[in-house]
């Protein structure tokens, strides 16, 4: 079982993320990885084995951005293996996904995008999601990412960050369970309430094809709110 865990807000996203991966380890996973975004870069560590393995890997390294994405993972297209764990990106390393599901038809998608010159990173079907909200992307996150998800056959939960759009990350679901949780100046996301409850009990449960948008101007004002129904 997959899990994902995001922050967007006032506060440091690395400990929050890592503290939510570790409330999430009872579900079982063989690869951990987090994306904190800061000054228009996205920094990514992936790590096979326990969450303690990924924080051994970046030891010496602080990431000091205020929104991210991380997820554990359980292999189910391509090995366990630190090029397969998620975050996944795209070709510029700028979009970074979560992605819990099974995308049935990614082995289409990643014809046609190697075809336009898109070069995958990975054996997953994840991978797929972050190319083709490339592909849309014209300085719109969240109009890329309904694009995506109106092309995909599958299951997703699905958090969505973009290294040049400070503070805002984009969550999607179908099939997939992704919750939302609201504080003080700071929004949470996660595939499960235990991820979150440490920081907030004010809870909202996505429906399918909803999708939400956590996003913290430079100003610190709320903008949260629900994104269109897909068609």
């Amino acid at each position: 079982m997959c899990g994902i865990i995001a922050y967007c807000g006032t506060r440091s996203a690395e400990p929050i993320l890592l503290d939510g991966l570790k409330r999430l380890e009872y579900r079982g996973y063989d690869s951990a990885g987090l994306a904190v975004g800061e000054d228009n870069h996205m920094s990514v560590i992936r790590a096979v084995g326990k969450v303690s393995d990924l924080e051994k890997k970046r030891s010496g390294q602080s990431f000091s951005g205020r929104y991210g994405i991380a997820h554990t993972r359980w292999a189910t297209h391509g090995r366990p293996s630190e090029r397969n764990a998620h975050p996944q990106c795209d070709c510029r390393a700028k979009i970074g996904i979560a992605h819990n599901g099974i995308i049935e038809n990614f082995q289409d998608l990643k014809e046609e995008l190697v075809a336009q010159g898109h070069v995958f990173a990975s054996e997953t079907d994840s991978e797929v999601m972050a190319h083709l909200i490339e592909e849309y992307f014209d300085g719109d996150l969240e109009t890329a990412v309904l694009k995506t998800v109106e092309r995909l056959q599958g299951t997703f939960g699905l958090a969505v960050m973009h290294a040049d759009i400070d503070r805002k990350i984009v969550m999607v679901k179908r099939g997939s369970p992704i919750i939302i949780g609201i504080g003080e100046d700071e929004y949470f996301a996660a595939s499960d309430a235990n991820a979150l409850l440490p920081f907030t009990q004010k809870i909202i449960s996505l429906n399918d094809d909803d999708n939400r948008r956590l996003h913290l101007s430079r100003h610190f004002r709320r903008t949260f709110g629900p994104g269109r129904m897909l068609g």
